[in-house]
């Protein structure tokens, strides 16, 4: 077995790197063309996989990659949330101990330096008073909020968390580009690269003697419940996310499920009585810290962008007022303005006495005549800025535009120059890259991260290394598609282990309500499980159909016109993609395939195959935090299938179109197995089950009203019974159980009253029954309501209709009509009752828009 330390056999990688290398500042070469130490052992056990074996390693970390969801600015892309787009390198960037002291000192340093200045500019002020900074740099940006003036987090430190994008110039130093502060993003990324490649390498990873993460991560959780004991004696945290098209929603939810908090939305939260709640199912929950990956102008509709719905009403009061822990606070995003690089030499001054150990890159703001003089004559060597603090500011690199644009670009400088700074385009180090079967040079950047520990700054080993063009990169932000490095800080011994788990030597069990999900989760989670059950319930249907309407696979017969039309109608009536069959078309119905290909492949057409797939695939993004990675995997492999299910379908119903459906039937059907014996049979897991038997319930009864709520010939009304068994998987049972051919009592009899068929009837109300039990109850006035709720009263009617319901007369024709308007009225009704249940548990647990809600069982809220 090949493994990553053996030693190199061939040395035709490296060496053709390193003649190409030349003439730019290397990472793991000299000028000479020697390889630095601290790469040797790295790059020469890389080197014996040979191409080969290094391709092998690129694919399964692309593989592990797609496995996790991991993506990146995947909003742009037309299946919304459903690509894959995070890239990463197998090549390692490597930084011995001495080379990451000096990293490390000026990020700590820096760190400091940024929240003196944060607690100045919402305090005394005193840096503009002292002309240290431009008033009117600092009062004429909108990253400046007037309305935190005075909030102030206990302790030393407002910035909890701070990243910093560095470069290393031709002088071999290191200087920073760019600061975030609202949110700081990265980290996750950052670990998720490790994760991976310390799979995918574990030996050479091992043996590399590399500093570990978790430290970082486990600081960063400790100061949290610091801040937030003041609170209470057991902080609830949470991570609040823009949603799922937001850039970094997939580092949201790898963050949330790692550091053990919820993730939640702004339309989760509350703020009643002077606190923030989170609404969950259970009811109100008192929240203490939030980790914030929301905008600073979108976090409080009311005090800051009235038209933001990714925030909470009142939020910022809450924090002002120090019922709530805020990291970042709001208003940190005024630090993030460019235009403050040019003055860091001077806030090192007045604070340090000195020039900071970390320098900043040089910095021209145009809100000063001679700096906007220098920007005017020098445009094609810089790169322009926006020194608004906000997601959408653009940055501008001249040398890549037109003369027009550049023209443009100046008049806009000229008539609002503070609103722009200018920075050179370095020319940056450069280090190896797995690129088309060879190594090739790219430039880097690394992004460096801090989190506030007790008393002092802690400073994430390693980091998040991007590569590509160097104006990408001193543009900053990530590319959709860009690269990405696990950053190997060499430690000179072994570490010691450590990990988020507590180090007590005993096992602490946290008794956490299994109501306390946000509304929005279990909402999600059940209409997951109801577009899984109305996808795979449809394409049964129609892999059936298929086989049906194909002389040489029907079902012991050919149907009659008047037959195949009640079939293909049900296939409408099923999916409710009408008017479709309904329209009486004979054309059409003569002629189906066109009408059951849109049926399967038209995602623009509610109810479609592709359309429902697509639901429970956008309903999952919003809950990744709740499913396993096998769940995971498996949503990818429904992805992938649906993104080759047109071409499976080119050739028509002349080709075997039954069989291009048999993939996803498979996937979904692994799907809601995985769901049932993987997922915590919880409040989630509960309501996705809910889901499914609402569903289920629904379409059961209309398949069963579309074929039989007329009387056919024997023969038809034999044969389309039993493509609806087939459909359901029910076929062999009745012919186990009847021995005979199908008929409608019979029929009737296993798909509506018998309780130990999955998927009769009966089965789907008697485990609706037990599942609604369970919710939590709504509470009305001073004590609990003794009434059943309308969810279960509704399924509860539903249930004593069909128990009582006979037979005989459900079989009955009306004269008049030729019809079974028994049957047809009973199962029309079930249909209803389960449109009111959905309703009913919508107002409750979902909009909260029922009776208020009882207060989870928690200490803190019994003052109110």
């Amino acid at each position: 077995m090949t493994t990553e330390v053996s030693e190199p056999r061939t040395k035709l990688l490296t060496s053709a790197y390193s003649a190409a290398a030349s003439g730019r500042l290397d990472e793991a070469f000299t000028d000479n063309g020697t390889l630095r130490e601290h790469w040797r052992y790295v790059l020469s056990s890389l080197e014996g996989l040979g191409a080969g074996g290094l391709d092998e390693r690129a694919q399964k970390i692309a593989r592990i990659l797609r496995d996790d969801g991991a993506t990146y600015n995947v909003h742009t892309d037309p299946l919304g949330p459903l690509r894959t787009t995070w890239s990463l390198d197998p090549i390692p960037m490597v930084l011995d101990s001495a080379q990451w002291q000096t990293i490390e000192a000026g990020l700590l340093e820096r760190a400091e330096l940024l929240n003196l200045m944060l607690r100045d500019l919402y305090g005394p002020r005193e840096l503009l008073t002292r002309r240290v900074l431009p008033p009117e740099l600092v009062f004429s940006n909108p990253g400046f909020l007037r309305a935190c003036h005075g909030a102030q987090l206990a302790g030393e430190h407002d910035l909890i968390l701070h990243a910093t994008d560095l470069v290393r110039t031709a002088d071999g130093s290191f200087c920073a580009v760019a600061d975030s502060t609202q949110s700081p993003a990265g980290a996750g990324y950052a670990l998720e690269n490790r994760l991976v490649m310390s799979r995918v390498f574990p030996s050479l990873f091992r043996e590399s003697q590399v500093h570990r993460l978790a430290l970082f991560f486990r600081t960063l959780r400790s100061t949290l419940d610091r801040l937030a004991h003041s609170h209470t004696d057991e902080p609830r945290v949470v991570v609040l996310t823009p949603g799922s098209f937001n850039d970094n929603y997939f580092e949201h939810t790898f963050l949330a499920n790692y550091l053990g908090y919820a993730l939640v939305q702004g339309s989760d939260l509350t703020c009643r009585d002077g606190y923030l709640w989170v609404k969950s199912v259970g009811g109100l929950e008192r929240v203490d810290a939030v980790v914030r990956r929301v905008e600073d102008s979108l976090c409080d509709p009311v005090e800051l962008r009235g038209d933001s719905r990714l925030g909470v009403a009142g939020l910022l009061d809450v924090a002002r007022n120090g019922n709530v822990i805020i990291a970042n606070p709001i208003g940190t995003g005024v630090l993030e303005n460019p235009g403050l690089l040019k003055y860091f030499g001077a806030l090192g001054q007045h604070y340090l006495g000195r020039e900071p150990r970390l320098p900043s890159v040089q910095t021209w703001w145009c809100g000063e005549p001679a700096d906007f003089a220098y920007v005017r004559d020098h445009l094609d060597e810089l790169v322009i800025k926006s020194t608004f603090a906000s997601a959408a500011a653009q940055t501008y690199v001249p040398a890549q535009m037109s003369k027009d644009d550049t023209q443009q670009l100046l008049r806009r400088i000229a008539e609002r120059p503070n609103r722009f700074a200018a920075q050179p385009l370095l020319d940056m180090s450069q280090t190896p890259t797995w690129r088309d079967q060879r190594l090739a040079a790219s430039p880097m950047a690394l992004r460096g991260f801090c989190v506030a520990a007790d008393g002092a700054y802690q400073v994430l080993p390693g980091g998040l290394v991007r590569v590509g063009a160097r104006e990408e990169l001193l543009v900053g932000g990530a590319p959709a598609g860009s690269l990405s490095k696990d950053v190997w800080v060499l430690a000179s011994e072994p570490e010691r282990q450590v990990s988020l788990l507590s180090d007590t030597g005993g096992v602490e069990r946290l008794d956490v309500p299994q109501s306390s999900l946000p509304s929005r989760v279990v909402e999600n989670l059940f209409w997951m499980g109801r577009y899984a059950e109305r996808a795979e319930y449809a394409i049964r249907l129609l892999r059936t159909v298929f086989m049906q309407l194909n002389p040489e696979l029907n079902l012991g017969g050919q149907l009659t016109s008047e037959a195949q039309t009640a079939l293909l109608r049900a296939v409408t009536l099923l999916t409710g993609t009408g008017p479709g069959f309904l329209a009486n078309d004979t054309e059409l119905l003569a002629k189906p395939e066109s009408e059951l290909l849109s049926v399967i492949l038209d995602s623009s057409r509610p109810g479609s195959v592709t359309s429902n797939v697509l639901s429970m695939l956008r309903a999952s993004v919003d809950v990744q935090e709740e499913l396993s990675a096998d769940t995971r995997r498996v949503l990818n492999d429904i992805r992938d299938e649906l993104g080759q299910l047109e071409a499976s379908l080119a050739g028509g119903l002349s080709s075997a179109p039954e069989e291009a459906l048999d993939p996803l039937i498979t996937y979904l059907s692994s799907l809601a197995g995985l769901s049932n014996e993987s997922m915590m049979h919880g409040m989630g897991w509960r309501f996705a089950h809910i889901g499914r038997r609402i569903e289920r319930t629904v379409l059961t009864a209309t398949l069963l009203e579309a074929v039989l709520h007329r009387v056919y010939e024997r023969a038809d009304e034999s044969l389309l019974l039993s493509a609806v068994l087939l459909s359901v998987e029910n076929l062999i049972d009745y012919r186990r159980y009847y021995r005979a051919q199908p008929e409608a009592k019979t029929g009737i009899q296993l798909l509506m009253l018998n309780r130990s068929n999955p998927r009769s009837l009966m089965f789907q109300l008697e485990r609706l029954s037990s599942h609604l039990e369970q919710l939590p109850r709504a509470a009305t006035g001073f004590a609990a309501d003794a009434s059943l709720p309308r969810s279960r009263r509704a399924t509860l009617e539903a249930s004593t209709m069909v128990q009582l319901a006979d037979l005989d007369q459900l079989l009955s024709q009306e004269a008049k009509t030729g019809k079974r308007e028994h049957l047809s009225a009973l199962l029309a009704r079930v249909q209803h009752l389960m449109i009111d249940t959905t309703n009913a548990l919508s107002d409750q647990y979902f909009d909260h828009a029922s009776a208020p809600q009882q207060l989870v069982e928690d200490q803190r809220s019994t003052e109110l």
